[in-house]
């Protein structure tokens, strides 16, 4: 109990000091102040009477959404005499790994800069400048040679090296749970089962009503998404950022979405947020990195040949090119297990190999978002919540390696012999899925079923629901599975995911055909 007590006023603490740093409170202060001038606050009961002025003005609410958001991002509490890394990543063979990989993509982005002779940073010529401001909302038409610039690595690479980890205190045979997975994951993490699943996403269950769903048998469609509507109005008019992470559990309205996902990140347009992405802009303008170029090309290969998201290249361009100068990312890695290579950190410039990291997830919320500044609070707060998790090594049970695990397990556990199938012909079904889940399934679905997907990932504050996603698709897909010979055969079968439906996918596997 003591011990409990303890963590909690550890946590108090931690969240009280963060927030003195932060806009609101400012805002909070001056607030009060202006408040001692109001003929409603006594002197004998002033404290008191500033509370009850914050309730009645709002201000109280914009504080516990403030929490709300510092607590979904806060590590698990530690011992308090646990030194720092842990707090990044409690494994020590998984930290290794971490920063083997890490070096591993360093020396990568420092042969290309020897083999093209061309810097990490320059600073870019006045004219250079001012051609670039001139063309920074049509950046799209723009065709630089990129053909000597080569990415960094792609998923099946960063796959090899999950297959690799082994937990040195394991020895095969050491645990009967652990010598009977037959997957590419050999770590011994605990990953959820089907009836531990069900508990957790138990907002997905066949008599609960889901915005995606045409076929409920319970309620017509169109009488639930006019009542769901009714219910987004109401949470939004209330600014409860709790109430509207519960809510997008049953999915949100597309023409709420936009403010509920800003009020579950606990995001609102200030002029000093805006100001804050002009000084990005004007640090893009002014510098050239090596990142840019990789970022030009990525975009060009995925996002500019993608029948949904061609149309918003310039967007793209915009938000990444300032993600890798924004210095404030760099607190997220307190819970990363990633570090910043410090060799890279010019003055403000910020992180630039950070956004080799990132596959263009940023893509389906230009559906959403149509203000630059907006959009760029949005993606980089979905990152640093949650993508980031995707892109390096930990034992976080939002971690590619946990979802890597989870997935192999389900399969393995719920769909033996077309898992034992896959196997025996060489096609190991994570071969087929990782690059799904890594890019936490953008280019993949159809955009409107990729958003309720993510409105869940922002339900649940979880990733997990992307590995049972995953195999529900290879449930879905078992019997033409079944058939296949060959790695290139089931990769065919399951080429293209656009015409697929999310959520009866996940009720069906999680509540229906799995026992």
């Amino acid at each position: 109990m003591l011990q409990e007590e303890s963590d909690l006023s550890l946590i108090i603490a931690q969240i009280v000091q963060k927030l003195k740093g932060s806009n609101l409170y400012s805002q909070l202060e001056r607030q009060a102040w202006a408040s001692l001038q109001r003929p409603e606050i006594k002197l004998e009961s002033l404290k008191e009477d500033i509370k009850e002025f914050f309730k009645i003005s709002g201000w109280e609410k914009k504080l516990q959404n403030a929490v709300y958001s510092e607590l979904s991002v806060f590590p698990l509490p530690s011992h308090p005499a646990a030194p720092p890394e842990h707090l990044k990543e409690p494994l020590v063979y998984m930290r290794k790994a971490q920063g083997s990989w890490e070096k591993r993509i360093l020396k990568s982005l420092n042969s290309m800069c020897t083999e093209l002779s061309i810097p990490l940073a320059r600073k870019r010529p006045v004219g250079e400048q001012k051609e670039l401001l001139n063309k920074w909302n049509e950046m799209g038409t723009d065709e630089p040679d990129l053909s000597l610039f080569r990415p960094v690595y792609a998923p099946k690479d960063f796959l090899e090296v999950l297959i690799n980890l082994r937990n040195p205190n394991y020895e095969n045979g050491d645990s009967l749970s652990f010598r009977t997975h037959l997957g590419l994951i050999q770590v011994p993490l605990k990953v959820k089962d089907i009836p531990e699943l069900k508990e957790c996403f138990v907002e997905l269950g066949l008599n609960i009503g889901q915005l995606g769903i045409d076929d409920s048998t319970q309620v017509p469609p169109e009488l639930f998404e006019n009542e769901h509507v009714r219910i987004g109005q109401k949470v939004l008019a209330e600014q409860d950022s709790a109430a509207a992470q519960q809510y997008i559990r049953q999915g949100s309205p597309t023409a709420l979405r936009a403010e509920l996902w800003a009020l579950i990140l606990n995001i609102s347009s200030q002029p000093e947020d805006v100001l804050y992405y002009e000084q990005l802009k004007t640090n893009v303008i002014q510098h050239d990195l090596l990142v840019d170029s990789l970022i030009y090309k990525d975009v060009k290969l995925t996002a500019s040949n993608d029948d949904y998201y061609f149309v918003f290249e310039d967007y793209l361009y915009q938000v990444l090119l300032c993600f890798s100068r924004d210095t404030s990312v760099l607190s997220h890695f307190a819970y990363n297990s990633a570090s910043p290579p410090k060799s890279y950190i010019r003055g403000k410039l910020g992180l630039e190999e950070y956004a080799v990291f990132y596959p263009p997830n940023v893509a389906p919320l230009c559906f959403l978002y149509h203000e630059p500044s907006k959009l760029y609070q949005i993606f980089r707060e979905m990152y640093v919540r949650f993508f980031f998790r995707l892109h390096s090594i930990s034992s976080h049970p939002s971690g590619i390696v946990s979802l890597c695990l989870l997935f192999e397990t389900l399969l393995q556990t719920y769909l033996p012999q077309l898992f034992y199938h896959l196997r025996e012909i060489g096609a190991q079904p994570l071969r087929i899925s990782f690059k799904w889940m890594v890019r936490a399934f953008s280019g993949y679905l159809a955009t409107d079923q990729l958003l309720l997907l993510w409105d869940r990932i922002l339900g649940y504050n979880s990733l997990e629901i992307l590995a049972v996603l995953a195999a529900a698709v290879f449930a879905f897909r078992a019997v033409n599975l079944m058939e296949v010979t060959s790695l290139a055969a089931a990769e065919a079968v399951l080429a293209d995911l656009s015409t697929l439906k999310v959520m009866p996918l996940l009720q069906i596997f999680l509540f229906a055909t799995v026992t």
